[in-house]
């Protein structure tokens, strides 16, 4: 065990933040923090990283151990270059290549025991120096600027020229070159493209040390966590797994909880009238049977109603009206600035009820082609079309679309004027805005609020084509899940812009890529665009095999496409395993259901009723058989590839 915390409890004024919060991280293990905004979880890394004292409880690191420690936000005082600041951390190796350098030099003036001397001294300083990988540093320095989006050409970069969110990046890079036994995260994902969260997410997988990350990059946790250590009302609750694993058993608890709730509510339903119509016979004897029953009804330990999932924020998204079969053709665009060509003959079309994703790297021009289709920006050339009946409606990124100077209610009711004071603040309300919050200025808003907001006036538009740039920036996982079911009911078109790939996954019935200026096209999810370009990049390296070359470049091609090919076969087993349990657990808890509905009187009763609750229980088992079958499979076929892998 590397960190230990036990009854961590937090309170500022009269706001408790976490209560008796317990947990533990193992060596190596990858854990991550998950709660709603507001939950803690930021807090919970101060405490831990010795920024901020705990009001009660112990959080200890085991002795010996180091721990890193990256904030949502890095302030950075330096005059260095950013490759300098990454050098910063090698410090100690740096003297040590000096002093390897500086004792050659005295070498070769040195003779007799003066030279043994000097020769003992240089095997050591050597060895020192092989020890702590001192021969491959500066490579690993710039594998690890380049694999967090650095190009060779920013190394150069000073500091104080850098973003908030470059700055992040480069105290991010230094963390990972210290290699403490325990990193602590905090939104490391915020600032990175999808080729440097890939790139992090197998850097972390395979760190020879302990990760605690908090993080609402779903397909992040799926890809690291082993542990999810949950706060939910000032509370933690450890799940073993991943976010699919925990988000499964969440619910699973969840209904279980409600489950016995109303069990338990109509027993006690039964009991009052049992004790009523006890009375109401007016008789001895069954006015004692009910104080009897009422004496054991005051003695139960009543189950609290549980709270409903995600009853806190409401979003329908309908169109008003349906609009042509053709909602989007776009031609021959191209688009510059100054020097710098984002994209040209750019041609894609949407048809009605599509869900398009545009993906690509930070700076290709994803959010340009968003807002010249939204007439924002002219386009250097091509031509946009909107089909019959199209009414767009618009989420920027930047909430350009929200006037800071006005009130929420303001701002609702001065774009929707035929809307009662009622209805203002139902809808309000509904995306959590409530009494005097409706008051508030949109400039005193943080980003998740203005999110919301933002949301509000999407619904309300009732447009059947919706263009959304990152929706989920600032939305917690609670918040991205309410809108992914909207959009999913949704029956208009949709494209947006995001760098989520779980909310993608969940979404998209299309991938457009936008990559060296130009569009790709991928149908389906975000895994089955991963696998068509695993697919795509072996075919790729199929081709460049054959040309020539020497047989060592040839043999090294062979392996790195013969572990492409596995790492596909890899990522298609691990997902037809997941689909496999999950069909099994949920036929497992139809199961259960049908066996309590067997079980109620009225069913018992019930010939008919029963023989289909039965027969539908039959075939269950008949396809779980099969199902279990079908897993052990999987398994066996995975557990030979992990011996493979470990040989």
């Amino acid at each position: 065990m590397i960190l230990s915390c036990q009854n961590i409890k937090k309170q500022f004024g009269e706001i408790t933040v976490l209560k008796g919060c317990s947990f533990h991280i193992e060596d190596y293990e990858k854990a991550a923090l998950v709660g709603i905004n507001g939950a803690g979880k930021t807090t919970l890394l101060r405490i831990l990283a010795g920024e901020m004292e705990a009001d009660d409880g112990i959080a200890a690191l085991s002795r010996g151990k180091t721990l890193g420690y990256l904030p949502q936000l890095v302030v950075f005082d330096s005059g260095h270059t950013i490759y300098e600041e990454l050098l910063s951390v090698k410090q100690d190796l740096i003297e040590l290549e000096e002093q390897i350098r500086s004792t050659e030099l005295a070498m070769k003036q040195a003779q007799g025991s003066d030279l043994d001397t000097l020769m003992d001294k240089y095997s050591n300083l050597t060895h020192q120096f092989e020890m702590e990988n001192g021969y491959a540093y500066k490579s690993e320095l710039t594998g690890i600027l380049k694999g967090l989006g650095f190009p060779e050409e920013d190394f150069t970069k000073e500091i104080t020229t850098l973003s908030g969110g470059q700055k992040t990046r480069v105290a991010l890079g230094k963390l990972l070159l210290l290699k403490p036994d325990l990193i602590l995260l905090d939104e490391p994902t915020n600032h990175l493209d999808m080729t440097s969260i890939t790139w992090l997410e197998t850097y972390l997988s395979n760190y020879k040390g302990a990760v605690l990350v908090v993080s609402h990059d779903r397909y992040f946790l799926d890809r690291i966590a082993t542990k999810i250590i949950e706060i939910d009302q000032t509370e933690t609750t450890v799940f073993s797994g991943n976010y699919t694993d925990y988000a499964s058993k969440k619910e699973a608890l969840r209904l279980a909880r409600w489950n016995a709730y109303q069990n338990q509510q109509r027993e006690i339903r039964h009991q009052e009238e049992v004790i009523e119509k006890l009375r109401s016979f007016n008789r001895e004897k069954s006015i004692r049977r009910a104080e009897s029953r009422e004496k054991m009804l005051r003695k139960m330990d009543v189950i609290d109603r549980p709270t409903e999932a995600r009853t806190d924020m409401k979003m329908r998204l309908l169109p008003r009206i349906l609009s042509g079969n053709d909602v989007l053709t776009v031609s021959s665009l191209a688009k510059s600035f100054d020097n710098l060509t984002l994209f040209e003959n750019l041609d894609f079309e949407l048809k009605r009820g599509e869900h398009v994703a545009l993906i690509g790297s930070n700076g290709t021009g994803k959010t340009t082609i968003l807002k010249i289709i939204n007439e924002l920006l002219p386009a250097d050339q091509g031509q946009v079309r909107t089909g019959a009946n199209v009414q767009i409606g618009y989420y920027d990124q930047e909430h350009h679309v929200l006037h800071p100077e006005k009130t929420l209610f303001e701002e609702i009711s001065d774009a929707y004027p035929t809307l009662t004071n009622t209805e203002i603040r139902n809808t309000l309300a509904a995306f959590l805005f409530t009494g005097d919050d409706v008051f508030k200025l949109i400039r005193d808003l943080s980003g998740g609020e203005r999110g919301r907001v933002s949301l509000a006036k999407l619904m309300l538009s009732e447009a059947n084509f919706l263009i959304l740039d990152e929706p989920t920036n600032h939305l917690d996982i609670m918040s991205k899940e309410i809108l992914e079911d909207a959009l999913n009911h949704y029956e208009g078109t949709v494209l947006y812009v995001s760098h989520d790939r779980y909310f993608i996954n969940r979404t998209a019935h299309r991938i457009l890529e936008l990559s060296a200026h130009a569009l790709t096209g991928y149908p389906g999810n975000y895994d089955y665009y991963l696998e068509k370009k695993e697919a795509a990049a072996c075919e790729n390296l199929q081709d460049t095999s054959s040309l020539s070359g020497s047989p060592s470049d040839t043999e090294a091609k062979l392996d790195w496409k013969s572990q492409r090919r596995q790492q596909a076969r890899k990522r298609k087993l691990e997902n037809d395993l997941k689909k496999t349990e999950g069909a099994i657990e949920t036929l497992e808890q139809r199961n259960e259901a049908l066996d309590r509905l067997m079980a109620l009187p009225e069913n018992c009763s019930d010939v008919s009723k029963l023989t289909a609750l039965s027969s539908e229980k039959e075939e269950n088992l008949e396809k779980l058989e099969a199902l279990y079958a079908q897993w052990e499979t999987l398994s066996e076929e995975a557990e030979l590839n992990e011996k493979a892998e470990n040989e």
